[in-house]
């Protein structure tokens, strides 16, 4: 079990899991390839002490060093739920479960709304996860949206247990895909249902009919990451200590909101460290 489980591997995590080695709390990050970072795509950063105009790329590299330096585990994967479980939370990576005392949601800016019906119908019929409930929807249509192409081997694993698959791939042209995989083209634009889901509309009003839409996104909505979490206009709200409305859980970075600046990331994640190691001592 880790002390303080990280999710999101950006500027905020990272400053996270170096002040949580600072405080001797293990601590382990998930998250995308730091090339898939807004900070690393950055060509000169003026804004920020002590940048003197380095490019993204080369502070994400210094930033992973030092935290790598003291300890911290880093891990690429998608964390979809965490879950908690009294003394401890429950993080499901899909294949995989990690447990940790406290966590902290340094996710980065959540892109893009929920579609019509997409909250209305989550458990019956929505999932963001193909290999935790894709059984449910054995022998049943399925549709998959994917932002990622990590969304192909999610799609290859329900054409292995559902008779009709259809793979929306957003994010471009589709990797290797088994045969009975179809391909559609346009961009979801509603859920539909009654009691259940029916099927998917997309913008260009067609509609695939279907028992099951799995939406695998480049981040899975906070607010399915931890049940009952509080945000206002798309941020998560903490307090001065980046506390959120449920206990052992943090946030720090573009995830709380405006403004979108990398001094106040790293400082927001220094504060969610300190938090959460204090939480822990005080337990």
């Amino acid at each position: 079990m880790y002390n303080i489980a990280i999710i999101g591997a950006g500027p905020a995590g990272l400053s996270a899991a170096v002040n949580a080695a600072a405080r001797n709390k293990s601590a382990v990050v998930i998250g995308r390839a730091p090339e898939t970072s807004a900070l690393w795509k950055a060509e000169r950063v003026a804004n920020h002490l002590g940048a003197n105009g380095q490019t993204g790329a080369v502070l994400m590299d210094s930033y992973l060093t030092h935290a790598k330096a003291l300890g911290v585990e880093i891990r690429e994967g998608r964390v979809l739920q965490a879950m908690p479980m009294g003394t401890h939370f429950a993080l499901n990576l899909g294949n995989e479960l990690l447990e940790a005392q406290a966590v902290i949601l340094a996710t980065g800016v959540q892109k893009g709304k929920k579609l019509p019906g997409e909250e209305e119908y989550l458990g019956r019929g929505v999932s963001y996860c193909a290999t935790c409930d894709g059984m449910l929807y054995r022998g049943k249509a399925v549709v998959i949206a994917g932002e990622t192409v990590e969304a192909d081997e999610d799609a290859n694993f329900l054409a292995e247990i559902c008779p009709d698959v259809t793979y929306l791939p957003l994010y471009g042209a589709p990797g290797h895909l088994r045969d009975n995989i179809k391909v559609a083209a346009g961009k979801p634009s509603a859920v539909l249902g009654e009691s259940i889901v029916t099927g998917l509309q997309l913008d260009n009003n067609t509609v695939i009919p279907c028992g099951g839409v799995f939406f695998i996104k480049a981040a899975a909505p906070l607010d399915s990451i931890v049940y009952g979490l509080q945000t206002e206009n798309g941020a998560v709200t903490v307090n001065r200590l980046m506390e959120t409305n449920v206990a052992g859980v943090y946030a720090c970075g573009d995830c709380t909101g405006w403004p979108y600046q990398l001094s106040k990331a790293i400082g927001e994640g220094l504060v969610a460290a300190q938090a959460a190691a204090r939480f822990i001592d005080n337990r």
